[in-house]
């Protein structure tokens, strides 16, 4: 079994009483959290308890501008790949199921990634949250302003590891409405 790393959405975050009433599945990605789940809840991020596990190390974040600026990196990363068909495919694939399952709030689930590391959950979900995604969104947007070309370059290399997660109204964490 690969430890993922999990997105989903709701109009609600989740607390200590109770989950989300509709929660909307978003992606999975294996052994990591790649660049596009960090710059999904790059905005208004904040730590919640999680959905699937006990300690507090789920992290939500404001939908519609995290979404807004993956598409504006996409955007930017594509002006060097418009002859690839396998990037173009999953632009539109991400795309389409982040309208179609848009909500308020991304809901981050960490806890299958930040255990691998052996070291405190919730020490690392405070790390992921005060440090690594706010570092990616800076470099995101320092990149769409064209102020950042070798990360954009690094980036636009190895688009799959970043961008091509499985992206599915199903995940393996899935909750009823």
């Amino acid at each position: 079994m690969a430890n993922r790393s999990y997105l989903y959405s709701a109009d609600s975050m989740p607390n200590e009483a109770e989950l989300p009433k509709r929660v909307r599945c978003i992606s999975e990605h294996n052994w990591d959290i790649p660049l596009a789940h960090k710059l999904l809840v790059g905005r208004g991020t904040t730590i919640v308890p999680s959905m699937i596990w006990n300690p507090p190390i789920g992290i939500a974040a404001d939908y519609a501008d995290g979404a807004a600026l993956l598409r504006d990196l996409l955007g930017a990363v594509g002006k060097g790949l418009e002859d690839d068909a396998e990037f173009i495919e999953c632009v539109a694939r991400t795309t389409a199921h982040l309208e179609k399952q848009q909500a308020k709030f991304f809901i981050l689930e960490t806890g299958e990634i930040v255990s691998m590391s052996g070291d405190d959950p919730t020490g690392s979900v405070q790390r992921l949250a005060s440090h690594d995604i706010p570092d990616a969104v800076a470099e995101a947007e320092a990149a769409i302003a064209g102020q950042n070309d070798d990360w954009l370059a690094s980036i636009r290399a190895d688009w799959e590891r970043h961008f091509a997660s499985f992206y599915s109204e199903a995940l393996y964490y899935s909750f009823p409405d």
